[in-house]
């Protein structure tokens, strides 16, 4: 049968939204996904956002394919898309706040009146185990550690917001061979589950140039979880703020690490461009 749609982006990372809440489970396949977020065959994205019911006394529940069929935790941009399109499916019932249950733990966006929404990202885990990563003993930090990839040593931060992140430093972001240095970074072997790698120019410490090479989607134009590794990584080895500016391709996220309580807030745009349907 049809199933309707809407693509939303934040920050140019694009995702197809569907309204999933009368099953708990997708309503399409990853190798659905896949053909969907084909930018020459298909509508085109770098995932496919499910609006599932709320679980574990929670609004909603959100689920992910990425454009190559796999399941992230999480999605930083991603979330903030959802809590855009479920306002607009609860249209005069829609709250300011919700609570989502993902793989990732419960994540909280806040619709502000401006126009941006902010999310509560959590505490951002550090051990090595919890990324995971074997650049460091499963209890310790994998903080400004080397690493050999594409025939170079790099100095590396791990860090993850639910899912695994890998940070560096580099002199010029606009340098770097994303496409060439970015899957051999994802497919390291001291990274099991895979990883986003994240290649930071600090301009200030409150403020950072950042391009991405997403775990399952490759190069995108934002990723609002690695904004928030990359902010973390940041404070740990001295390079940035608290509350830093993060410039991506697709623009800028406002990230905080609140000092007292841990936790990550996330501010930045989500935007509905157009909405259809799938046919069979």
């Amino acid at each position: 049968m049809p199933i309707e749609f809407a693509k939303y982006h934040g920050l140019g990372n694009d995702f197809i939204l569907i309204d999933n809440r009368h099953s708990s489970e997708p309503v399409i396949t990853p190798e659905q996904a896949v053909d969907l977020c084909d930018r020459h065959f298909g509508i085109g994205a770098d995932g496919v956002i499910f609006a599932l019911p709320g679980q574990n006394d929670t609004d909603y529940t959100m689920r992910i394919f990425n454009s190559d069929g796999s399941e992230p935790e999480m999605c930083g941009n991603g979330i903030r898309c959802l809590a855009k399109f479920i306002a607009d499916l609860e249209g005069s019932e829609a709250k300011t706040q919700y609570r989502i249950h993902t793989l990732a733990g419960v994540i909280t966006p806040e619709l502000r009146s401006d126009g941006q929404v902010k999310v509560d990202m959590g505490v951002p885990r550090l051990l090595a185990a919890e990324i995971p990563t074997t650049l460091a003993a499963a209890d310790a930090k994998a903080i400004d550690v080397p690493i050999e990839v594409a025939d170079k040593s790099w100095s590396v931060t791990c860090v993850s917001m639910g899912n695994p992140h890998c940070i560096t430093f580099v002199e010029d972001v606009a340098a770097i061979a994303l496409e060439t240095v970015g899957p051999k970074f994802e497919h390291n072997k001291a990274f099991p589950q895979r990883t986003n790698t994240e290649f930071i120019q600090v301009v200030r410490s409150d403020y950072v140039k950042m391009r991405v090479w997403e775990r399952g989607a490759g190069v995108t134009l934002a990723c609002g979880t690695g904004a928030c590794a990359a902010v973390v990584a940041g404070v740990l080895v001295g390079k940035c703020d608290r509350a830093t500016a993060v410039e991506l391709p697709g623009g800028v996220l406002e990230i905080e690490w609140a000092e007292v309580s841990g936790r990550i807030y996330m501010t930045g745009p989500a935007q509905r461009v157009f909405t259809g349907c799938i046919s069979d």
